[in-house]
């Protein structure tokens, strides 16, 4: 590191000084009798001030292009009618440590598909894709604070597997020495197989692949899971608190360290949900839609994204809240190893969380005995051979349990107030693009 380096964010507190900041070249005016460039680091930008006098400076300071990384030396002098902080470096040294070509690729106009064929210029360019990443960060720390403090082990598994998870859709398949393999499109199997294995609470943050070839705006055949699974439960809801809590718990977090900021970038208000979030039954969402006057056709067992954003919208005019969990879907929507209550055999004890209208996660009560397992398969048409060593988890004394899976990147669409989960990766990965 240089450790010279001083901040732009820290100058105020150099004021009268010579200090060396390193940066981007962001803007460049070279007028007749001055010179002045905005330099640019990972916490804001400053403006150096330079009067024309024939000398080495000016050359250096002419040559310069955007985006040119440099290292400037110079004193910190107060000037209020600058308006980046009222404050200027009057350089003393100048030292282009890379040059970047021109022109540049992208400027502010580029639409998103090219901007993403050079995303490591359009997340340095632009500050707000640059605080998505500190929020990310700071919503996965939140999100393992609340696990570990709640006794969660994290867990890293396979993302390669031998046989095709659940029925085989939506998977990868790959060359795997003389035989195929697939990529994980879940950690499900493997988190039941580590609550089999006596790890009461796992949590794992990793990546989940999914083949499909959707071009929706939430879609992505690559992305980031949080996945929690929970032993000893008494029922989904303690699958559901677990969640509103760890959420809750994240946002908030993220609230304190990036709220002012993220609402002077993205214009969005951080706000922190109160617990419990509203709940209602698939049945009771499509009542309530049909007397809302939507009732589509073929849309019986789920919520298309309609549905969805209809009854958000319902539930935060009715609650105030922004968050409705959607439960009991019926048996044909949700994968065998959902529990069915006995009351009513016909639905799931699994649940959906959607924010504003998007689903964030999906989530449920695991079967957990052996019989009924096999039997389920069977009325989904699966063979349990291909996955005897999943079943096997089963056969010796699993305890109740039940998880979920949530998309990092809609989560950061959402409080972002993002168009597109395109916006909400650094490099997206959908069936048009697998570079850069």
């Amino acid at each position: 590191m240089i450790h010279s380096r001083v901040h732009v964010s820290d100058l105020r507190e150099h004021v009268g000084r010579t200090v060396t900041v390193c940066g981007w070249v962001n803007t460049l005016r070279l007028q007749s009798k001055m010179q002045f460039v905005v330099v640019r680091d990972g916490t804001g930008m400053v403006q150096v001030t330079h009067k024309r006098d024939n000398g080495p400076l000016e050359a250096q300071l002419q040559a310069l292009t955007p985006e040119s990384a440099v290292k400037i030396t110079g004193r910190v002098v107060d000037a209020a009618q600058v308006k980046l902080g009222g404050l200027e470096i009057v350089p003393e040294g100048v030292k282009v440590l890379n040059p970047a070509a021109t022109p540049l690729p992208i400027d502010e106009q580029t639409g998103i598909e090219h901007r993403l064929d050079w995303r490591f210029l359009d997340v340095r360019r632009r500050p707000a894709a640059q605080l998505m990443f500190a929020v990310q960060t700071t919503l996965e720390q939140g999100m393992r604070e609340y696990a570990y403090a709640r006794g969660a082990t994290e867990m890293h598994t396979p993302k390669l597997m031998g046989t095709a998870s659940e029925s085989g859709a939506e998977v990868f398949e790959l060359g795997y020495f003389d035989r195929s393999a697939y990529l994980a499109q879940s950690p499900q199997f493997y988190k039941q197989m580590a609550i089999s294995a006596g790890i009461e609470k796992v949590f794992e943050i990793g990546p989940v692949f999914r083949a499909e070839a959707s071009f929706t705006s939430r879609h992505a055949t690559e992305f980031t899971g949080v996945d929690v699974e929970l032993a000893w439960i008494d029922g989904v809801e303690d699958v559901m608190t677990f969640e509103e809590q760890m959420l809750t718990h994240a946002i908030a977090k993220v609230a304190d360290a990036h709220g002012q900021v993220v609402r002077e970038q993205y214009g969005v208000e951080i706000t922190v949900p109160t617990t419990p979030f509203p709940r209602v039954t698939m049945a009771e969402a499509h009542d309530i839609l049909r007397k809302g006057g939507w009732n589509p056709e073929g849309i019986k067992e789920d919520l298309d994204p309609e549905g969805e954003r209809r009854i958000s919208a319902h539930i935060q005019q009715a609650t105030g809240h922004e968050f409705v969990f959607i439960t009991h879907y019926p048996v044909g929507s949700r994968p065998f190893y959902h529990m069915r209550p006995a009351y009513d055999p016909s639905v799931t004890l699994s649940f959906d969380l959607l924010w504003k209208g998007l689903e964030i996660t999906t989530g449920a009560q695991r079967e957990h005995r052996y019989d009924v397992l096999l039997k389920q398969a069977a009325e989904k048409r699966m063979r349990p051979e291909p996955m005897q060593d999943y079943l096997n988890a089963f056969r010796y004394g699993c305890p109740p349990h039940g998880g979920l899976g949530m998309g990092l990147g809609r989560v950061l669409m959402v409080m972002l107030g993002l168009e597109s989960i395109r916006e909400a990766t650094f490099l997206f990965r959908g069936p048009n693009r697998l570079t850069p």
